[in-house]
């Protein structure tokens, strides 16, 4: 995902007050009251995360929804979706199916590929040609060194769990062969999965060959991440917070932490990715699961200058969610 200047010290801002906040326990259970949606985005760090995200408001007893809490409020995304991930019913959305640009979420059909295709040890050595790339356009980078060789599976945690721009064009290169077949093997996969609104231009969700060249909707991403979750090896890596990668006789010691800040600091979340461009603003697809309860959902564009939004809107949306449905009946 490419970062504007200075994302990485607003990160880091959101990154430590949301813990502060998380420790003194002051993050309010109340549900939100009112049916009101602005897409407005706060311009502070504190208001990305002060949202309801207790582990108590998260597993009270399910109860139906009462009327204030007919649609959730204070979601700031321009387009989006919740749904039940075990039923699929869609619990709310805004703006379905309009399409819209979503930075590196992209890279989770990368990876649904390559895990499709299989033989998630073959080895890939790293070319100047990734290292170049992974350095272009202030792109998000897992740091690969040229003349390394890591292995598929690898190069995934280092495309999922940093975000790693390189990592993916060395997985799609290798898998197409060539990274423009690899890309039309992710458009065959949307067309077979039924994502009708949704184009990939290249691999990674960087905006090239224009900013808006690479899209899809809120619908087609939730049923990509519901498809990619059925996979082990992919709920493995992006329910990671940090992931470590010794040195070796083939390659540098790597060392990646996740760029989902829902993950260990939301109650439940096991996933999934980030995504952020100029065109596409601040995005996020995640999946959070309580008591044999399991919510997924996306936020598109949730603002353009604070990467924390996405966040606190996810987990409004998730608090909402989990008050409203109920658990699956034991068998």
């Amino acid at each position: 995902m490419r970062l504007p200047p200075a994302a990485s010290t607003i990160v880091r801002a959101a990154t430590a007050l949301a813990a502060a906040v998380l420790s003194a326990g002051l993050l309010s259970a109340a549900a939100p009251t009112t049916a009101a949606a602005s897409v407005a985005a706060p311009t502070t760090a504190a208001a990305s995360v002060a949202v309801p995200t207790t582990a108590a408001a998260a597993s009270a007893r399910p109860t139906l929804a009462p009327a204030r809490l007919a649609r959730p409020s204070g979601v700031w995304a321009r387009g989006g979706e919740l749904a039940n991930a075990l039923t699929g019913r869609r619990l709310w959305s805004r703006g379905l199916n309009v399409r819209r640009p979503m930075g590196s979420i992209t890279k989770v059909m990368t990876a649904l590929v390559v895990i499709r295709a299989g033989d998630l040890e073959r080895k890939i050595r790293i070319s100047d040609a990734v290292v170049r790339y992974g350095s272009r356009d202030d792109a998000s980078s897992a740091g690969l060194r040229a003349g390394d060789v890591l292995t598929a599976r690898q190069l995934l945690e280092g495309m999922l769990v940093p975000s790693g721009c390189d990592a993916a064009f060395a997985l799609a290169t290798a898998y197409g062969p060539g990274w423009k077949t690899f890309v039309a093997k992710m458009n065959a996969t949307a067309r077979q999965l039924g994502m009708t609104g949704t184009h990939f231009a290249n691999f990674d969700g960087l905006p090239w060959p224009t900013g808006d060249s690479t899209y899809s909707t809120p619908r087609d991403l939730v049923i990509l991440g519901n498809e990619a979750m059925k996979s082990v090896t992919f709920r493995n890596i992006v329910r990671q917070r940090a992931h470590w990668i010794g040195a070796d006789a083939q390659h540098h010691r790597y060392y990646w932490r996740t760029t989902n800040l829902l993950l260990g600091s939301y109650p439940g979340a096991v996933g999934i990715k980030t995504g952020s461009t100029p065109a596409s603003g601040y995005c996020l697809l995640f999946e959070a699961r309580r008591n044999g309860r399991s919510l997924i959902g996306v936020v598109l564009n949730s603002s353009d200058t604070n990467p924390g939004i996405r966040f606190a809107a996810a987990a409004r949306l998730l608090n909402w969610g989990f008050t409203i449905i109920h658990a699956p009946r034991p068998r």
